[in-house]
Protein backbone atom coordinates (compact mmCIF):
# COMPACT_ATOMS: atom_id res chain seq x y z
CA UNK A 1 0.00 0.00 0.00
CA UNK A 2 1.39 3.48 -0.85
CA UNK A 3 2.56 5.48 2.13
CA UNK A 4 -0.11 8.14 1.53
CA UNK A 5 -2.84 5.47 1.66
CA UNK A 6 -1.53 4.19 4.98
CA UNK A 7 -1.47 7.73 6.36
CA UNK A 8 -5.00 8.47 5.17
CA UNK A 9 -6.25 5.20 6.66
CA UNK A 10 -4.61 6.07 9.97
CA UNK A 11 -6.18 9.54 9.95
CA UNK A 12 -9.55 7.98 9.19
CA UNK A 13 -9.23 5.66 12.15
CA UNK A 14 -8.37 8.61 14.40
CA UNK A 15 -11.48 10.45 13.22
CA UNK A 16 -13.70 7.43 13.88
CA UNK A 17 -12.17 6.95 17.29
CA UNK A 18 -12.76 10.61 18.15
CA UNK A 19 -16.36 10.36 17.04
CA UNK A 20 -16.87 7.32 19.24
CA UNK A 21 -15.34 9.07 22.23
CA UNK A 22 -17.57 12.13 21.70
CA UNK A 23 -20.69 9.97 21.35
CA UNK A 24 -20.00 8.14 24.60
CA UNK A 25 -19.09 11.37 26.35
CA UNK A 26 -22.35 13.03 25.32
CA UNK A 27 -24.36 10.00 26.39
CA UNK A 28 -22.83 10.10 29.85
CA UNK A 29 -23.18 13.90 30.31
CA UNK A 30 -19.98 13.96 32.31
CA UNK A 31 -20.86 10.95 34.47
CA UNK A 32 -19.13 7.58 34.02
CA UNK A 33 -21.26 5.22 31.93
CA UNK A 34 -22.70 2.14 33.61
CA UNK A 35 -20.57 -0.99 33.42
CA UNK A 36 -23.50 -2.79 31.78
CA UNK A 37 -25.38 -0.48 29.40
CA UNK A 38 -29.09 -1.42 29.17
CA UNK A 39 -29.11 -0.47 25.46
CA UNK A 40 -26.35 -2.97 24.68
CA UNK A 41 -28.12 -5.65 26.69
CA UNK A 42 -31.41 -4.96 24.87
CA UNK A 43 -29.72 -5.32 21.46
CA UNK A 44 -28.08 -8.58 22.52
CA UNK A 45 -31.33 -9.91 23.95
CA UNK A 46 -33.24 -9.11 20.76
CA UNK A 47 -30.68 -11.10 18.78
CA UNK A 48 -30.86 -14.01 21.22
CA UNK A 49 -34.67 -14.06 21.11
CA UNK A 50 -34.64 -14.04 17.29
CA UNK A 51 -32.22 -16.95 17.11
CA UNK A 52 -33.79 -19.09 19.83
CA UNK A 53 -37.31 -18.63 18.41
CA UNK A 54 -36.34 -19.86 14.93
CA UNK A 55 -37.46 -23.49 14.44
CA UNK A 56 -35.00 -23.81 11.56
CA UNK A 57 -32.15 -21.68 10.30
CA UNK A 58 -29.28 -21.75 7.87
CA UNK A 59 -26.35 -19.44 7.31
CA UNK A 60 -22.82 -19.23 5.98
CA UNK A 61 -20.00 -18.53 8.43
CA UNK A 62 -16.50 -17.38 7.49
CA UNK A 63 -14.15 -17.75 10.45
CA UNK A 64 -10.82 -15.99 10.64
CA UNK A 65 -8.34 -17.05 13.28
CA UNK A 66 -4.80 -16.01 14.08
CA UNK A 67 -1.80 -18.24 14.64
CA UNK A 68 1.85 -17.30 15.00
CA UNK A 69 4.34 -18.46 12.37
CA UNK A 70 7.71 -19.91 13.35
CA UNK A 71 9.22 -16.45 13.20
CA UNK A 72 6.49 -15.02 15.42
CA UNK A 73 4.66 -13.22 12.61
CA UNK A 74 0.87 -13.48 12.99
CA UNK A 75 -0.76 -15.48 10.20
CA UNK A 76 -4.48 -15.47 9.48
CA UNK A 77 -6.46 -18.52 8.38
CA UNK A 78 -10.00 -18.63 7.01
CA UNK A 79 -12.58 -21.40 7.29
CA UNK A 80 -15.92 -21.24 5.46
CA UNK A 81 -18.88 -23.36 6.56
CA UNK A 82 -22.49 -23.78 5.46
CA UNK A 83 -24.70 -24.49 8.47
CA UNK A 84 -28.25 -25.84 8.70
CA UNK A 85 -30.10 -26.35 11.99
CA UNK A 86 -33.50 -27.60 13.05
CA UNK A 87 -34.41 -27.25 16.69
CA UNK A 88 -34.17 -29.07 18.97
CA UNK A 89 -32.15 -31.97 17.60
CA UNK A 90 -30.81 -31.57 14.04
CA UNK A 91 -27.59 -29.99 12.76
CA UNK A 92 -25.42 -30.11 9.66
CA UNK A 93 -22.12 -28.28 9.20
CA UNK A 94 -20.43 -28.45 5.81
CA UNK A 95 -16.89 -27.07 5.88
CA UNK A 96 -16.15 -26.12 2.28
CA UNK A 97 -12.77 -24.40 2.70
CA UNK A 98 -10.06 -23.58 3.50
CA UNK A 99 -8.27 -26.72 4.63
CA UNK A 100 -9.64 -30.21 4.04
CA UNK A 101 -13.42 -30.09 3.48
CA UNK A 102 -15.43 -32.11 5.97
CA UNK A 103 -19.04 -32.72 6.88
CA UNK A 104 -20.73 -33.00 10.27
CA UNK A 105 -24.20 -34.53 10.71
CA UNK A 106 -26.40 -34.80 13.78
CA UNK A 107 -29.84 -36.40 13.49
CA UNK A 108 -30.90 -36.43 17.13
CA UNK A 109 -29.41 -39.85 17.80
CA UNK A 110 -25.92 -39.96 16.31
CA UNK A 111 -23.20 -37.65 15.11
CA UNK A 112 -21.10 -38.35 12.02
CA UNK A 113 -17.90 -36.54 11.08
CA UNK A 114 -17.07 -37.34 7.45
CA UNK A 115 -14.01 -36.47 5.34
CA UNK A 116 -14.99 -37.11 1.69
CA UNK A 117 -11.47 -36.81 0.28
CA UNK A 118 -10.29 -39.68 2.50
CA UNK A 119 -13.63 -41.54 2.57
CA UNK A 120 -13.51 -41.93 6.34
CA UNK A 121 -16.18 -41.27 8.92
CA UNK A 122 -16.38 -41.28 12.71
CA UNK A 123 -19.75 -42.12 14.26
CA UNK A 124 -20.92 -41.85 17.86
CA UNK A 125 -24.16 -41.91 19.80
CA UNK A 126 -25.24 -38.44 20.90
CA UNK A 127 -27.69 -36.84 23.35
CA UNK A 128 -31.19 -35.95 22.07
CA UNK A 129 -30.75 -32.16 21.82
CA UNK A 130 -28.28 -29.77 20.22
CA UNK A 131 -27.03 -28.18 23.45
CA UNK A 132 -26.05 -31.47 25.06
CA UNK A 133 -24.73 -32.82 21.76
CA UNK A 134 -22.33 -29.89 21.47
CA UNK A 135 -21.02 -30.62 24.96
CA UNK A 136 -20.65 -34.32 24.14
CA UNK A 137 -18.88 -33.60 20.84
CA UNK A 138 -16.35 -31.48 22.70
CA UNK A 139 -15.83 -34.14 25.36
CA UNK A 140 -15.14 -37.06 23.01
CA UNK A 141 -13.47 -35.32 20.08
CA UNK A 142 -12.84 -31.64 20.94
CA UNK A 143 -15.28 -30.69 18.19
CA UNK A 144 -16.55 -27.15 18.55
CA UNK A 145 -17.47 -24.29 16.25
CA UNK A 146 -16.82 -20.57 16.53
CA UNK A 147 -20.49 -19.97 15.73
CA UNK A 148 -21.72 -22.11 18.64
CA UNK A 149 -23.25 -18.97 20.14
CA UNK A 150 -26.02 -18.94 17.52
CA UNK A 151 -26.70 -22.70 17.69
CA UNK A 152 -27.56 -23.13 21.36
CA UNK A 153 -31.13 -22.87 22.62
CA UNK A 154 -30.38 -20.01 25.03
CA UNK A 155 -27.72 -17.77 23.47
CA UNK A 156 -28.15 -15.10 26.15
CA UNK A 157 -27.23 -17.23 29.14
CA UNK A 158 -24.13 -15.06 29.58
CA UNK A 159 -26.38 -12.10 30.45
CA UNK A 160 -27.88 -13.97 33.38
CA UNK A 161 -24.67 -15.05 35.11
CA UNK A 162 -21.96 -13.22 36.97
CA UNK A 163 -19.40 -13.47 34.17
CA UNK A 164 -20.57 -10.35 32.33
CA UNK A 165 -18.30 -7.51 33.44
CA UNK A 166 -19.19 -4.78 30.95
CA UNK A 167 -21.42 -4.10 27.97
CA UNK A 168 -21.75 -0.90 25.99
CA UNK A 169 -23.13 0.42 22.73
CA UNK A 170 -20.49 1.46 20.19
CA UNK A 171 -22.57 2.84 17.32
CA UNK A 172 -23.86 1.76 13.91
CA UNK A 173 -22.27 0.43 10.74
CA UNK A 174 -23.53 -0.05 7.19
CA UNK A 175 -20.60 -2.24 6.14
CA UNK A 176 -20.87 -5.57 7.99
CA UNK A 177 -23.21 -7.88 6.11
CA UNK A 178 -24.30 -5.08 3.77
CA UNK A 179 -27.02 -3.95 6.20
CA UNK A 180 -27.29 -1.42 9.01
CA UNK A 181 -25.96 -3.01 12.18
CA UNK A 182 -25.79 -1.99 15.82
CA UNK A 183 -22.34 -2.53 17.30
CA UNK A 184 -22.00 -3.59 20.92
CA UNK A 185 -19.02 -4.63 23.02
CA UNK A 186 -19.11 -7.21 25.80
CA UNK A 187 -16.47 -8.29 28.30
CA UNK A 188 -16.58 -11.44 30.39
CA UNK A 189 -14.05 -12.79 32.87
CA UNK A 190 -11.66 -14.15 30.26
CA UNK A 191 -13.03 -13.18 26.84
CA UNK A 192 -14.04 -9.91 25.18
CA UNK A 193 -16.31 -9.59 22.18
CA UNK A 194 -17.51 -7.02 19.69
CA UNK A 195 -20.72 -7.84 17.84
CA UNK A 196 -22.34 -6.35 14.73
CA UNK A 197 -26.08 -7.14 14.92
CA UNK A 198 -28.67 -6.27 12.27
CA UNK A 199 -30.63 -3.22 13.40
CA UNK A 200 -33.83 -4.46 11.71
CA UNK A 201 -33.59 -8.26 11.66
CA UNK A 202 -31.54 -8.67 14.89
CA UNK A 203 -29.27 -11.25 13.27
CA UNK A 204 -25.52 -11.38 13.96
CA UNK A 205 -23.44 -10.21 11.02
CA UNK A 206 -19.99 -10.32 12.58
CA UNK A 207 -18.43 -11.28 15.91
CA UNK A 208 -14.85 -10.52 16.94
CA UNK A 209 -13.32 -11.90 20.11
CA UNK A 210 -10.03 -11.78 21.93
CA UNK A 211 -8.67 -13.44 25.04
CA UNK A 212 -6.67 -11.09 27.30
CA UNK A 213 -5.18 -13.94 29.33
CA UNK A 214 -4.28 -16.17 26.39
CA UNK A 215 -0.47 -16.20 26.00
CA UNK A 216 -0.64 -15.49 22.26
CA UNK A 217 -3.37 -12.82 22.62
CA UNK A 218 -4.89 -14.17 19.40
CA UNK A 219 -7.93 -12.61 17.79
CA UNK A 220 -10.84 -14.41 16.18
CA UNK A 221 -13.60 -13.28 13.84
CA UNK A 222 -16.76 -14.85 12.44
CA UNK A 223 -18.69 -13.20 9.62
CA UNK A 224 -22.26 -14.39 8.94
CA UNK A 225 -24.19 -14.24 5.67
CA UNK A 226 -27.04 -15.96 3.77
CA UNK A 227 -29.33 -16.05 6.80
CA UNK A 228 -32.59 -17.98 6.35
CA UNK A 229 -34.91 -18.50 9.31
CA UNK A 230 -38.01 -20.67 9.49
CA UNK A 231 -37.69 -22.29 6.05
CA UNK A 232 -38.75 -25.95 5.71
CA UNK A 233 -35.77 -28.34 5.71
CA UNK A 234 -35.71 -31.72 4.01
CA UNK A 235 -35.14 -34.43 6.66
CA UNK A 236 -32.42 -35.97 4.49
CA UNK A 237 -30.32 -32.85 5.10
CA UNK A 238 -29.14 -34.24 8.43
CA UNK A 239 -27.81 -37.56 7.18
CA UNK A 240 -25.63 -38.84 4.36
CA UNK A 241 -25.63 -42.24 2.70
CA UNK A 242 -22.06 -41.66 1.48
CA UNK A 243 -20.89 -40.82 4.96
CA UNK A 244 -22.63 -43.84 6.47
CA UNK A 245 -20.93 -46.12 3.92
CA UNK A 246 -17.42 -44.68 4.39
CA UNK A 247 -14.61 -46.42 6.23
CA UNK A 248 -15.18 -46.17 9.96
CA UNK A 249 -12.57 -44.64 12.25
CA UNK A 250 -12.75 -43.75 15.91
CA UNK A 251 -13.31 -40.20 17.10
CA UNK A 252 -10.04 -38.77 18.37
CA UNK A 253 -9.32 -35.34 19.82
CA UNK A 254 -6.86 -33.34 17.71
CA UNK A 255 -4.65 -32.92 20.80
CA UNK A 256 -4.17 -36.69 20.87
CA UNK A 257 -3.02 -36.95 17.25
CA UNK A 258 0.62 -37.80 16.62
CA UNK A 259 2.85 -36.34 13.95
CA UNK A 260 2.73 -32.83 12.42
CA UNK A 261 0.41 -30.29 13.94
CA UNK A 262 -3.10 -30.48 12.56
CA UNK A 263 -5.47 -27.69 11.70
CA UNK A 264 -7.31 -26.89 14.95
CA UNK A 265 -10.94 -27.93 15.10
CA UNK A 266 -11.59 -25.35 17.78
CA UNK A 267 -11.20 -21.98 16.12
CA UNK A 268 -12.65 -19.70 18.75
CA UNK A 269 -13.95 -20.31 22.22
CA UNK A 270 -17.64 -19.48 22.25
CA UNK A 271 -18.40 -16.04 23.65
CA UNK A 272 -21.74 -17.04 25.19
CA UNK A 273 -21.22 -20.63 26.21
CA UNK A 274 -17.42 -20.65 26.48
CA UNK A 275 -17.02 -24.25 25.38
CA UNK A 276 -13.50 -25.50 24.88
CA UNK A 277 -10.37 -23.41 24.52
CA UNK A 278 -9.15 -21.29 21.61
Amino acid sequence: MPRNSILLSFVGLLVLAAQGVRAQGNAGAGAPPPAVDPKAVAIMKAACDTLSAAPTMSFTAVDTYERAARNGQPLYYLVKSDVTLQRPDKLRVMKIGDGIPDEFYYDGKQVMAYVPSQNVVAVADAPPNIDDMLDAAWNFAEISYPFTDVLVSKPCDLLNGGDLKSAFYVGQSKVAGGVTTDIIALALDDVRGELWIGADDHLPRMIRTDYPYEPAHSRYETEFSNWRLGDPVDPSTFSSAKAAAANRIAFQPPSAAEGPAREPLVVRKSLATKRGTP
